[in-house]
């Protein structure tokens, strides 16, 4: 089977999420995916690995493997910051760090995310994102 290009996997988030009627099924389905997100080691949820800017807390670890990809672990303390957290890891993670910095974050404008969530989650999850950019940078 053909790895997707993160602009595969959000092109598919953008049309699952599309096709649910309400937000009350949007956010049902963004608190699932938390629940789905594989646990993180506690030795993980480190200072240098908490994201800045979120309300919740936000631990991310990114690790660059062997095949040239990075990969993302994390956790929230809040159910639904752990479904926006495990969203944009269906994204980024398992990409090169050229797909990572050449994917625009554009889903949470089209998914409506910056409409339905409250600002403070919006800025926790551009938070998310710009962390993940920034070390996709680094592992360049």
């Amino acid at each position: 089977m053909e790895k997707l290009t993160p602009n595969q996997k959000k092109q598919n988030l953008v049309q699952s999420f599309s096709s649910l009627e309400s937000w009350e099924d949007r956010y049902k389905k963004i608190i699932e995916m938390g629940k789905k997100l594989a646990p993180m080691d506690d030795s993980l949820k480190t200072e240098q690995n908490k994201i800045k800017g979120c309300q919740s807390q936000v631990w991310i670890f990114s690790e660059k493997k062997e095949d040239g990809n990075v990969y993302f672990t994390a956790d929230s303390d809040a159910l639904i910051v752990k479904g926006l957290v495990s969203l944009v890891l269906e994204i980024y993670s398992g990409a090169k760090p050229s797909e990572i910095l050449t994917t625009s974050p554009d889903f949470i404008k089209s998914m409506g995310f910056e409409t339905h969530l409250s600002p403070s989650r919006t800025n926790g999850l551009y938070s998310m994102i710009k962390e993940i950019i920034l070390r996709a940078y680094q592992f360049q």
